[in-house]
Protein backbone atom coordinates (compact mmCIF):
# COMPACT_ATOMS: atom_id res chain seq x y z
CA UNK A 1 0.00 0.00 0.00
CA UNK A 2 1.75 3.41 -1.21
CA UNK A 3 2.63 5.62 1.78
CA UNK A 4 2.58 9.25 0.84
CA UNK A 5 4.90 11.51 3.06
CA UNK A 6 3.39 14.17 4.95
CA UNK A 7 4.32 17.03 7.07
CA UNK A 8 3.79 16.53 10.79
CA UNK A 9 1.05 19.32 10.98
CA UNK A 10 -0.44 17.84 8.38
CA UNK A 11 0.07 13.84 9.84
CA UNK A 12 -1.90 14.92 12.87
CA UNK A 13 -5.33 16.42 10.62
CA UNK A 14 -5.58 13.26 8.80
CA UNK A 15 -5.62 11.68 12.11
CA UNK A 16 -9.12 13.36 12.87
CA UNK A 17 -12.56 11.30 11.95
CA UNK A 18 -14.22 14.52 10.55
CA UNK A 19 -11.71 14.60 7.68
CA UNK A 20 -12.56 10.93 6.22
CA UNK A 21 -16.27 10.97 6.81
CA UNK A 22 -17.92 13.11 4.16
CA UNK A 23 -16.82 12.03 1.36
CA UNK A 24 -17.33 7.81 2.41
CA UNK A 25 -20.79 9.13 4.01
CA UNK A 26 -22.05 10.07 0.71
CA UNK A 27 -20.90 6.87 -1.10
CA UNK A 28 -22.85 4.99 1.67
CA UNK A 29 -25.84 6.56 0.77
CA UNK A 30 -25.75 6.07 -2.58
CA UNK A 31 -24.31 2.76 -2.20
CA UNK A 32 -27.99 2.02 0.53
CA UNK A 33 -29.86 3.68 -2.63
CA UNK A 34 -28.78 1.85 -5.45
CA UNK A 35 -29.40 -1.18 -3.33
CA UNK A 36 -32.97 -0.03 -2.51
CA UNK A 37 -33.71 0.21 -6.16
CA UNK A 38 -32.62 -2.74 -7.44
CA UNK A 39 -34.38 -4.37 -4.65
CA UNK A 40 -37.80 -2.87 -5.99
CA UNK A 41 -36.96 -3.35 -9.23
CA UNK A 42 -36.15 -7.41 -9.05
CA UNK A 43 -39.32 -7.48 -6.99
CA UNK A 44 -41.56 -6.37 -10.05
CA UNK A 45 -43.93 -9.73 -11.39
CA UNK A 46 -43.16 -8.81 -14.83
CA UNK A 47 -39.70 -8.41 -15.75
CA UNK A 48 -39.32 -6.70 -19.14
CA UNK A 49 -36.18 -6.24 -21.27
CA UNK A 50 -36.20 -3.33 -20.15
CA UNK A 51 -36.06 -3.75 -16.84
CA UNK A 52 -33.32 -6.20 -16.77
CA UNK A 53 -31.22 -3.50 -18.68
CA UNK A 54 -31.81 -1.47 -15.87
CA UNK A 55 -31.01 -3.94 -13.20
CA UNK A 56 -27.61 -4.56 -14.87
CA UNK A 57 -26.42 -0.86 -15.15
CA UNK A 58 -27.40 -0.47 -11.56
CA UNK A 59 -25.15 -3.85 -10.55
CA UNK A 60 -22.11 -2.35 -12.36
CA UNK A 61 -23.00 1.12 -10.54
CA UNK A 62 -22.58 -0.83 -7.30
CA UNK A 63 -19.70 -2.77 -8.12
CA UNK A 64 -18.17 0.52 -8.60
CA UNK A 65 -19.09 2.03 -5.64
CA UNK A 66 -18.27 -0.96 -3.68
CA UNK A 67 -14.46 -0.71 -5.43
CA UNK A 68 -14.09 3.07 -5.00
CA UNK A 69 -15.08 2.56 -0.82
CA UNK A 70 -12.60 -0.40 -1.28
CA UNK A 71 -10.05 2.09 -2.50
CA UNK A 72 -10.60 4.45 -0.04
CA UNK A 73 -10.13 2.54 2.40
CA UNK A 74 -6.84 1.46 1.09
CA UNK A 75 -5.19 4.63 0.60
CA UNK A 76 -6.31 6.25 4.53
CA UNK A 77 -5.99 2.88 6.41
CA UNK A 78 -3.80 4.55 8.92
CA UNK A 79 -6.32 6.91 9.47
CA UNK A 80 -9.63 5.20 9.19
CA UNK A 81 -8.32 2.42 11.79
CA UNK A 82 -8.40 4.78 14.23
CA UNK A 83 -12.34 5.53 14.07
CA UNK A 84 -12.53 1.62 13.46
CA UNK A 85 -14.14 1.62 9.89
CA UNK A 86 -12.51 -1.46 9.17
CA UNK A 87 -13.47 -2.39 6.13
CA UNK A 88 -17.59 -1.74 6.90
CA UNK A 89 -19.41 1.58 6.68
CA UNK A 90 -19.66 4.11 9.46
CA UNK A 91 -20.71 2.83 12.38
CA UNK A 92 -22.34 5.90 15.35
CA UNK A 93 -20.72 5.63 18.00
CA UNK A 94 -22.17 5.18 21.40
CA UNK A 95 -22.00 8.57 23.55
CA UNK A 96 -18.81 8.27 25.78
CA UNK A 97 -19.76 7.94 29.41
CA UNK A 98 -18.27 11.14 30.93
CA UNK A 99 -16.63 9.25 34.12
CA UNK A 100 -14.21 7.74 31.60
CA UNK A 101 -13.67 10.75 29.76
CA UNK A 102 -12.36 11.94 33.25
CA UNK A 103 -10.69 9.12 33.98
CA UNK A 104 -9.00 9.17 30.49
CA UNK A 105 -7.69 12.96 31.10
CA UNK A 106 -6.46 11.56 34.27
CA UNK A 107 -4.51 9.39 32.93
CA UNK A 108 -3.23 11.36 30.08
CA UNK A 109 -2.06 13.88 32.93
CA UNK A 110 -0.07 11.31 34.77
CA UNK A 111 1.63 10.54 31.25
CA UNK A 112 2.26 14.61 31.16
CA UNK A 113 4.11 14.09 34.54
CA UNK A 114 6.11 11.82 34.17
CA UNK A 115 6.91 13.07 30.58
CA UNK A 116 7.96 16.75 31.90
CA UNK A 117 9.98 15.16 34.32
CA UNK A 118 11.91 13.19 32.50
CA UNK A 119 12.48 15.81 29.99
CA UNK A 120 13.79 18.47 32.45
CA UNK A 121 15.73 15.98 34.63
CA UNK A 122 17.18 12.84 32.15
CA UNK A 123 16.43 13.66 28.73
CA UNK A 124 18.18 11.56 26.07
CA UNK A 125 19.14 9.18 28.91
CA UNK A 126 17.56 5.74 30.07
CA UNK A 127 15.41 6.12 33.01
CA UNK A 128 14.81 9.23 35.45
CA UNK A 129 15.74 8.70 39.15
CA UNK A 130 12.94 10.77 40.81
CA UNK A 131 14.02 11.48 43.84
CA UNK A 132 17.70 12.35 42.75
CA UNK A 133 16.62 14.36 39.61
CA UNK A 134 18.63 12.99 37.62
CA UNK A 135 19.23 10.33 34.67
CA UNK A 136 20.68 6.83 34.55
CA UNK A 137 21.57 4.42 31.73
CA UNK A 138 20.01 1.12 32.51
CA UNK A 139 20.21 0.16 28.94
CA UNK A 140 23.85 1.66 27.15
CA UNK A 141 22.38 5.45 26.58
CA UNK A 142 20.07 4.48 23.94
CA UNK A 143 16.91 6.61 25.27
CA UNK A 144 14.96 4.27 26.32
CA UNK A 145 12.36 5.87 28.54
CA UNK A 146 12.09 7.87 25.41
CA UNK A 147 11.81 5.75 22.87
CA UNK A 148 9.42 3.77 24.87
CA UNK A 149 7.18 6.50 25.16
CA UNK A 150 6.54 7.70 21.39
CA UNK A 151 4.13 5.74 21.34
CA UNK A 152 2.13 6.35 24.31
CA UNK A 153 2.74 10.33 23.30
CA UNK A 154 0.83 9.63 20.02
CA UNK A 155 -1.63 7.96 21.11
CA UNK A 156 -2.84 10.40 23.85
CA UNK A 157 -2.63 12.96 21.39
CA UNK A 158 0.44 14.48 22.69
CA UNK A 159 1.67 16.02 19.53
CA UNK A 160 4.20 18.31 20.75
CA UNK A 161 6.00 16.19 22.89
CA UNK A 162 5.45 13.94 19.95
CA UNK A 163 7.77 15.95 17.56
CA UNK A 164 10.10 17.05 19.88
CA UNK A 165 11.07 13.20 21.19
CA UNK A 166 10.72 12.67 17.18
CA UNK A 167 13.61 14.94 16.38
CA UNK A 168 16.08 13.41 19.20
CA UNK A 169 15.53 9.76 17.45
CA UNK A 170 16.00 11.75 14.10
CA UNK A 171 19.28 13.70 15.17
CA UNK A 172 20.94 11.86 18.17
CA UNK A 173 19.91 8.18 18.28
CA UNK A 174 23.22 6.42 17.97
CA UNK A 175 23.29 2.97 18.30
CA UNK A 176 27.22 1.98 18.01
CA UNK A 177 27.82 1.71 21.53
CA UNK A 178 30.66 -0.20 23.45
CA UNK A 179 27.67 -1.83 25.20
CA UNK A 180 26.80 -5.22 26.20
CA UNK A 181 23.27 -5.46 25.79
CA UNK A 182 19.95 -7.49 26.30
CA UNK A 183 18.63 -8.82 22.88
CA UNK A 184 16.03 -9.26 24.59
CA UNK A 185 15.38 -5.86 26.75
CA UNK A 186 16.46 -4.04 23.34
CA UNK A 187 14.00 -5.77 20.91
CA UNK A 188 11.28 -5.22 23.05
CA UNK A 189 11.81 -1.74 24.00
CA UNK A 190 13.80 -0.22 21.22
CA UNK A 191 12.53 -2.15 18.00
CA UNK A 192 9.40 -2.36 19.41
CA UNK A 193 9.02 1.07 20.26
CA UNK A 194 10.08 2.18 16.62
CA UNK A 195 8.29 -0.09 14.61
CA UNK A 196 4.95 1.37 16.27
CA UNK A 197 5.87 4.91 16.13
CA UNK A 198 6.43 3.87 12.24
CA UNK A 199 2.92 2.05 12.35
CA UNK A 200 1.40 5.05 13.97
CA UNK A 201 2.85 7.85 12.25
CA UNK A 202 4.60 6.55 8.74
CA UNK A 203 7.24 8.43 9.57
CA UNK A 204 10.73 6.50 7.87
CA UNK A 205 12.90 7.60 10.53
CA UNK A 206 11.64 5.28 12.68
CA UNK A 207 11.88 2.17 10.61
CA UNK A 208 14.91 2.94 9.70
CA UNK A 209 16.67 3.01 13.31
CA UNK A 210 14.17 0.21 13.69
CA UNK A 211 16.79 -1.85 11.06
CA UNK A 212 19.31 -0.31 12.29
CA UNK A 213 19.50 -1.72 15.83
CA UNK A 214 18.05 -5.08 14.25
CA UNK A 215 20.88 -5.66 12.13
CA UNK A 216 23.31 -5.26 15.47
CA UNK A 217 21.38 -7.59 17.66
CA UNK A 218 21.37 -10.05 14.41
CA UNK A 219 24.42 -11.94 14.93
CA UNK A 220 23.06 -13.23 18.38
CA UNK A 221 21.18 -15.99 16.15
CA UNK A 222 24.00 -17.13 14.57
CA UNK A 223 24.18 -20.19 17.30
CA UNK A 224 24.61 -24.52 16.35
CA UNK A 225 21.28 -24.24 16.84
CA UNK A 226 19.78 -21.35 15.94
CA UNK A 227 18.47 -20.38 19.08
CA UNK A 228 19.97 -16.81 19.99
CA UNK A 229 22.73 -15.77 22.79
CA UNK A 230 20.90 -13.23 25.13
CA UNK A 231 23.59 -10.32 25.37
CA UNK A 232 25.41 -8.70 22.61
CA UNK A 233 27.95 -6.12 21.95
CA UNK A 234 26.10 -3.21 20.35
CA UNK A 235 29.24 -1.77 18.51
CA UNK A 236 31.37 -5.43 18.48
CA UNK A 237 29.33 -8.12 18.17
CA UNK A 238 30.44 -10.90 19.63
CA UNK A 239 27.42 -12.66 21.26
CA UNK A 240 27.75 -14.69 24.53
CA UNK A 241 25.11 -15.58 27.23
CA UNK A 242 25.60 -14.19 31.01
CA UNK A 243 27.49 -16.11 33.28
CA UNK A 244 25.03 -16.81 36.08
CA UNK A 245 22.81 -19.00 33.44
CA UNK A 246 25.14 -21.52 32.89
CA UNK A 247 25.74 -20.93 29.02
CA UNK A 248 22.49 -21.13 29.09
CA UNK A 249 19.84 -19.60 26.90
CA UNK A 250 16.91 -18.13 28.92
CA UNK A 251 13.78 -19.25 27.18
CA UNK A 252 11.72 -15.91 27.09
CA UNK A 253 14.51 -14.02 25.68
CA UNK A 254 14.99 -16.24 23.03
CA UNK A 255 11.52 -16.49 22.08
CA UNK A 256 10.34 -13.02 22.40
CA UNK A 257 11.66 -11.69 19.23
CA UNK A 258 9.27 -12.89 17.18
CA UNK A 259 6.69 -10.13 16.06
CA UNK A 260 9.47 -7.66 15.83
CA UNK A 261 11.27 -9.14 13.58
CA UNK A 262 8.23 -10.23 11.56
CA UNK A 263 6.88 -7.18 11.10
CA UNK A 264 10.44 -5.83 10.48
CA UNK A 265 10.65 -7.60 7.14
CA UNK A 266 7.32 -6.97 6.62
CA UNK A 267 8.10 -3.47 5.99
CA UNK A 268 11.32 -3.47 4.70
CA UNK A 269 10.78 -6.52 2.82
CA UNK A 270 13.42 -8.35 4.14
CA UNK A 271 13.11 -11.72 4.74
CA UNK A 272 16.64 -12.49 6.82
CA UNK A 273 14.75 -11.13 10.14
CA UNK A 274 11.63 -13.04 10.00
CA UNK A 275 13.69 -15.82 8.85
CA UNK A 276 16.39 -16.24 12.21
CA UNK A 277 13.11 -15.71 14.93
CA UNK A 278 10.93 -18.42 13.02
CA UNK A 279 13.84 -20.64 12.88
CA UNK A 280 13.99 -20.37 16.77
CA UNK A 281 9.96 -22.08 16.69
CA UNK A 282 11.05 -24.40 14.72
CA UNK A 283 14.10 -25.79 17.17
CA UNK A 284 11.87 -25.44 19.95
CA UNK A 285 8.37 -27.33 17.94
CA UNK A 286 10.91 -30.31 17.27
CA UNK A 287 10.63 -31.32 21.05
CA UNK A 288 8.09 -29.37 22.07
CA UNK A 289 6.17 -30.85 24.61
CA UNK A 290 2.59 -32.38 24.63
CA UNK A 291 1.61 -30.00 27.40
CA UNK A 292 3.65 -27.49 25.68
CA UNK A 293 5.76 -26.65 29.16
CA UNK A 294 9.21 -25.63 28.65
CA UNK A 295 11.80 -25.30 31.19
CA UNK A 296 12.90 -21.31 31.25
CA UNK A 297 16.75 -22.68 30.12
CA UNK A 298 17.35 -24.04 26.69
CA UNK A 299 20.85 -24.37 24.77
CA UNK A 300 21.93 -22.50 22.51
CA UNK A 301 24.09 -25.42 21.07
CA UNK A 302 21.82 -28.43 21.28
CA UNK A 303 18.64 -26.21 20.40
CA UNK A 304 16.99 -28.49 23.77
CA UNK A 305 15.67 -27.31 27.06
CA UNK A 306 17.30 -27.90 30.05
CA UNK A 307 16.12 -29.08 33.65
CA UNK A 308 15.23 -25.95 35.38
CA UNK A 309 12.13 -24.12 36.62
CA UNK A 310 8.96 -24.48 35.06
CA UNK A 311 6.84 -20.92 34.95
CA UNK A 312 4.36 -18.28 33.89
CA UNK A 313 6.71 -15.66 35.33
CA UNK A 314 9.74 -14.38 35.45
CA UNK A 315 12.02 -15.85 32.14
CA UNK A 316 9.51 -18.13 30.65
CA UNK A 317 6.32 -15.76 30.63
CA UNK A 318 6.59 -14.19 27.21
CA UNK A 319 7.57 -16.96 25.38
CA UNK A 320 3.69 -18.22 25.67
CA UNK A 321 2.07 -15.10 25.11
CA UNK A 322 4.23 -14.24 21.88
CA UNK A 323 2.62 -17.92 20.64
CA UNK A 324 -0.73 -16.90 20.33
CA UNK A 325 0.11 -13.04 19.61
CA UNK A 326 2.42 -14.16 16.42
CA UNK A 327 -1.01 -16.24 15.19
CA UNK A 328 -2.96 -12.81 15.97
CA UNK A 329 -0.51 -10.66 14.15
CA UNK A 330 -0.79 -12.94 10.67
CA UNK A 331 -4.84 -12.80 10.62
CA UNK A 332 -4.70 -16.09 12.08
CA UNK A 333 -3.71 -17.70 8.46
CA UNK A 334 -2.81 -21.12 7.76
CA UNK A 335 0.78 -19.60 7.59
CA UNK A 336 0.99 -18.95 11.19
CA UNK A 337 -1.27 -22.34 12.50
CA UNK A 338 1.19 -23.98 13.91
CA UNK A 339 1.57 -20.81 16.52
CA UNK A 340 -1.65 -21.27 17.72
CA UNK A 341 -1.25 -25.44 17.66
CA UNK A 342 1.53 -24.68 20.15
CA UNK A 343 -0.46 -22.10 21.92
CA UNK A 344 -3.16 -24.59 23.00
CA UNK A 345 -0.45 -27.57 23.77
CA UNK A 346 0.77 -24.71 26.48
CA UNK A 347 -2.79 -23.72 28.13
CA UNK A 348 -3.55 -27.35 28.22
CA UNK A 349 -0.03 -27.41 30.47
CA UNK A 350 -1.34 -24.55 32.24
CA UNK A 351 -4.47 -25.82 33.24
CA UNK A 352 -2.27 -28.48 34.98
CA UNK A 353 -0.72 -25.85 37.03
CA UNK A 354 -3.91 -24.39 38.12
CA UNK A 355 -4.67 -24.86 41.94
CA UNK A 356 -7.05 -22.86 44.22
CA UNK A 357 -6.52 -21.04 48.06
CA UNK A 358 -8.23 -21.63 51.05
CA UNK A 359 -10.54 -20.56 52.27
CA UNK A 360 -11.23 -17.47 49.76
CA UNK A 361 -10.48 -19.67 46.47
CA UNK A 362 -8.27 -17.70 45.01
CA UNK A 363 -7.32 -18.66 41.61
CA UNK A 364 -3.21 -19.06 40.83
CA UNK A 365 -0.74 -20.61 38.73
CA UNK A 366 1.77 -22.92 40.18
CA UNK A 367 5.41 -22.64 39.42
CA UNK A 368 7.19 -26.49 38.33
CA UNK A 369 10.25 -28.19 39.66
CA UNK A 370 10.19 -31.38 38.04
CA UNK A 371 7.43 -33.31 39.05
CA UNK A 372 6.86 -31.64 42.25
CA UNK A 373 4.74 -27.94 41.99
CA UNK A 374 5.72 -24.44 44.13
CA UNK A 375 2.64 -22.35 45.27
CA UNK A 376 3.86 -19.31 44.27
CA UNK A 377 3.07 -16.82 41.88
CA UNK A 378 4.95 -13.52 40.06
CA UNK A 379 2.98 -10.41 39.69
CA UNK A 380 4.60 -11.17 36.10
CA UNK A 381 2.16 -13.35 35.55
CA UNK A 382 -0.80 -11.37 35.66
CA UNK A 383 -0.50 -11.28 32.00
CA UNK A 384 -1.96 -14.66 31.55
CA UNK A 385 -5.20 -13.29 32.30
CA UNK A 386 -5.08 -11.15 29.52
CA UNK A 387 -3.34 -13.69 26.90
CA UNK A 388 -6.17 -16.35 27.96
CA UNK A 389 -9.03 -13.97 27.37
CA UNK A 390 -7.78 -12.33 24.02
CA UNK A 391 -7.03 -16.57 22.84
CA UNK A 392 -10.35 -17.86 24.01
CA UNK A 393 -12.24 -16.94 21.03
CA UNK A 394 -10.10 -19.48 18.74
CA UNK A 395 -11.54 -22.23 20.77
CA UNK A 396 -15.17 -23.89 20.73
CA UNK A 397 -17.99 -22.83 22.44
CA UNK A 398 -17.19 -24.89 25.43
CA UNK A 399 -13.03 -24.41 25.69
CA UNK A 400 -14.00 -20.51 24.66
CA UNK A 401 -15.75 -20.04 28.11
CA UNK A 402 -13.61 -22.13 29.88
CA UNK A 403 -10.57 -20.33 29.09
CA UNK A 404 -12.34 -16.84 29.23
CA UNK A 405 -13.85 -18.17 33.32
CA UNK A 406 -10.03 -18.92 33.93
CA UNK A 407 -8.88 -15.67 32.54
CA UNK A 408 -11.50 -13.62 34.67
CA UNK A 409 -10.81 -16.10 38.09
CA UNK A 410 -7.09 -15.32 37.99
CA UNK A 411 -7.47 -11.51 37.01
CA UNK A 412 -9.36 -11.61 40.28
CA UNK A 413 -6.85 -13.47 41.76
CA UNK A 414 -4.26 -10.59 40.72
CA UNK A 415 -6.43 -7.34 41.84
CA UNK A 416 -5.76 -8.54 45.17
CA UNK A 417 -2.27 -8.51 44.99
CA UNK A 418 -2.89 -5.31 44.91
CA UNK A 419 -6.00 -5.23 47.39
CA UNK A 420 -4.49 -6.93 49.94
CA UNK A 421 -1.48 -4.92 51.01
CA UNK A 422 -1.68 -1.72 53.08
CA UNK A 423 -0.94 0.56 49.95
CA UNK A 424 -3.05 -1.27 47.65
CA UNK A 425 0.06 -1.86 44.95
CA UNK A 426 1.12 -5.51 44.34
CA UNK A 427 4.19 -7.23 46.23
CA UNK A 428 7.02 -8.96 43.22
CA UNK A 429 5.54 -12.25 44.15
CA UNK A 430 3.18 -13.97 46.14
CA UNK A 431 3.26 -17.56 48.38
CA UNK A 432 -0.73 -19.26 48.74
CA UNK A 433 -0.81 -21.60 52.31
CA UNK A 434 -3.34 -23.49 53.15
CA UNK A 435 -6.07 -21.97 55.48
CA UNK A 436 -4.17 -18.27 54.75
CA UNK A 437 -4.92 -17.55 51.49
CA UNK A 438 -1.85 -15.27 50.14
CA UNK A 439 1.34 -13.29 51.42
CA UNK A 440 3.48 -11.34 50.07
CA UNK A 441 7.00 -12.49 48.81
CA UNK A 442 9.65 -9.83 47.51
CA UNK A 443 7.58 -6.77 48.93
CA UNK A 444 8.60 -4.04 46.06
CA UNK A 445 6.45 -2.62 43.47
CA UNK A 446 8.08 -1.05 40.54
CA UNK A 447 5.38 0.19 38.54
CA UNK A 448 4.39 -2.94 36.49
CA UNK A 449 1.62 -3.44 34.13
CA UNK A 450 1.19 -7.00 33.69
CA UNK A 451 -2.61 -6.47 35.97
CA UNK A 452 -4.18 -3.84 34.42
CA UNK A 453 -2.73 -5.29 30.92
CA UNK A 454 -5.11 -8.01 31.71
CA UNK A 455 -7.93 -5.46 33.00
CA UNK A 456 -7.71 -3.75 29.76
CA UNK A 457 -8.10 -6.72 27.51
CA UNK A 458 -10.78 -8.19 30.07
CA UNK A 459 -12.81 -5.40 29.32
CA UNK A 460 -12.44 -4.83 25.22
CA UNK A 461 -13.84 -8.30 25.06
CA UNK A 462 -16.63 -8.61 27.96
CA UNK A 463 -17.71 -4.98 28.21
CA UNK A 464 -17.95 -5.32 31.78
CA UNK A 465 -16.97 -2.12 33.24
CA UNK A 466 -15.98 -3.99 37.05
CA UNK A 467 -12.44 -4.19 35.12
CA UNK A 468 -12.64 -0.62 34.85
CA UNK A 469 -13.45 -0.01 38.47
CA UNK A 470 -10.10 -2.48 39.62
CA UNK A 471 -8.16 -0.25 37.29
CA UNK A 472 -9.05 2.76 38.05
CA UNK A 473 -8.53 1.65 42.17
CA UNK A 474 -5.01 0.68 40.98
CA UNK A 475 -4.13 4.23 39.31
CA UNK A 476 -5.77 6.07 41.89
CA UNK A 477 -2.76 3.64 44.13
CA UNK A 478 0.10 4.52 42.08
CA UNK A 479 -0.90 8.58 42.04
CA UNK A 480 -1.05 7.94 45.95
CA UNK A 481 2.13 6.25 47.08
CA UNK A 482 4.16 6.72 43.44
CA UNK A 483 3.79 10.13 42.32
CA UNK A 484 6.63 12.69 43.36
CA UNK A 485 6.82 16.12 42.63
CA UNK A 486 9.85 15.00 40.05
CA UNK A 487 7.83 12.08 38.53
CA UNK A 488 6.81 8.48 39.58
CA UNK A 489 8.91 5.86 42.01
CA UNK A 490 8.63 2.25 42.66
CA UNK A 491 8.08 1.38 46.59
CA UNK A 492 11.21 -1.08 48.21
CA UNK A 493 7.84 -1.62 50.51
CA UNK A 494 4.38 -2.39 49.54
CA UNK A 495 4.37 -2.74 53.72
CA UNK A 496 5.43 0.25 54.48
CA UNK A 497 5.40 2.26 51.54
CA UNK A 498 9.18 3.56 51.33
CA UNK A 499 10.38 5.07 48.03
CA UNK A 500 12.70 4.08 45.47
CA UNK A 501 14.72 6.81 43.20
CA UNK A 502 13.78 4.89 39.88
CA UNK A 503 11.10 5.95 37.11
CA UNK A 504 10.84 2.64 34.77
CA UNK A 505 10.27 3.34 31.56
CA UNK A 506 7.57 0.47 30.81
CA UNK A 507 5.64 2.44 33.19
CA UNK A 508 4.84 5.23 30.95
CA UNK A 509 5.40 2.39 27.79
CA UNK A 510 2.95 -0.09 29.40
CA UNK A 511 1.15 0.87 32.58
CA UNK A 512 0.00 4.10 31.56
CA UNK A 513 -0.98 3.35 28.01
CA UNK A 514 -3.27 0.26 29.69
CA UNK A 515 -4.55 2.50 31.98
CA UNK A 516 -5.03 5.43 29.04
CA UNK A 517 -7.11 2.41 26.82
CA UNK A 518 -8.90 1.01 29.43
CA UNK A 519 -10.69 4.16 29.76
CA UNK A 520 -11.06 4.93 25.82
CA UNK A 521 -13.32 3.66 23.12
CA UNK A 522 -12.73 0.38 22.04
CA UNK A 523 -11.83 1.78 18.09
CA UNK A 524 -8.84 3.19 20.09
CA UNK A 525 -6.30 0.79 18.98
CA UNK A 526 -8.91 -2.17 17.89
CA UNK A 527 -7.89 -5.60 18.67
CA UNK A 528 -9.41 -6.48 15.23
CA UNK A 529 -6.38 -4.03 13.81
CA UNK A 530 -3.73 -4.00 16.12
CA UNK A 531 -1.41 -6.47 18.53
CA UNK A 532 0.74 -5.22 21.23
CA UNK A 533 3.70 -6.22 22.18
CA UNK A 534 5.28 -7.86 25.57
CA UNK A 535 6.20 -3.94 25.99
CA UNK A 536 2.89 -2.47 25.04
CA UNK A 537 3.88 -1.60 21.83
CA UNK A 538 1.18 -1.86 18.87
CA UNK A 539 2.09 -3.25 15.79
CA UNK A 540 -0.63 -3.36 12.75
CA UNK A 541 -1.92 -6.76 11.91
CA UNK A 542 -0.76 -7.45 8.73
CA UNK A 543 -2.44 -11.23 6.78
CA UNK A 544 0.64 -13.61 6.16
CA UNK A 545 0.73 -16.14 3.56
CA UNK A 546 3.76 -18.07 2.81
CA UNK A 547 6.28 -15.87 2.15
CA UNK A 548 4.79 -13.28 4.42
CA UNK A 549 6.45 -10.23 2.81
CA UNK A 550 6.24 -8.94 -0.99
CA UNK A 551 9.80 -7.61 -2.49
CA UNK A 552 12.01 -5.11 -1.47
CA UNK A 553 11.14 -1.70 0.18
CA UNK A 554 11.75 1.40 -1.69
CA UNK A 555 11.85 3.11 1.82
CA UNK A 556 8.21 4.64 0.88
CA UNK A 557 6.01 1.42 0.78
CA UNK A 558 4.86 -1.44 3.09
CA UNK A 559 4.37 -4.65 1.60
CA UNK A 560 0.95 -4.83 -0.30
CA UNK A 561 -0.80 -6.91 2.10
CA UNK A 562 -4.36 -5.50 3.35
CA UNK A 563 -3.91 -4.33 7.02
CA UNK A 564 -6.74 -5.98 9.33
CA UNK A 565 -8.84 -4.35 11.39
CA UNK A 566 7.16 -10.74 29.43
CA UNK A 567 9.31 -10.08 30.32
CA UNK A 568 11.92 -11.53 33.07
CA UNK A 569 12.01 -9.97 36.46
CA UNK A 570 13.30 -6.00 35.98
CA UNK A 571 14.09 -4.24 39.08
CA UNK A 572 16.42 -1.13 40.56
Amino acid sequence: MARTSRSSVSKWRYCQPSYYLKRPQRLALLFIAFVCCSLFVWDRQTLTREHEVEVSKLTEELTTLRNLLEEIKNAHGDALGKINIGGELPKKEVPEDPIEIERRQKVKEAMLHAWSSYEQYAWGQDELQPQSKNGVNSFGGLGATLIDSLDTLYIMGLEEQFQKAREWVANSLDFNKDYEASVFETTIRVVGGLLSAYDLSNDQVFLDKAKDIADRLLPAWDTPSGIPYNIINLAHGRPHNPGWTGGESILADSGTEQLEFIALSQRTGDPKYQQKVENVIAQINKTFPDDGLLPIYISPQRGTSQYSTITFGAMGDSFYEYLLKVWIQGNKTPAVKLYREMWEKSMKGLLSLIRRTTPSSFTYICEKNGDSLSDKMDELACFAPGMLALGSSGYGPDGSQKFLSLAEELAWTCYNFYQSTPTKLAGENYFFHSGQDMTVGTSWNILRPETVESLFYLWRLTGNKTYQEWGWNIFQAFEKNSRIESGYVGLKDVNTGVKDNKMQSFFLAETLKYLYLLFSPPSVISLDEWVFNTEAHPLKIVARNDGGFVGKSDGNNIPMTRFRGRKEGRSG
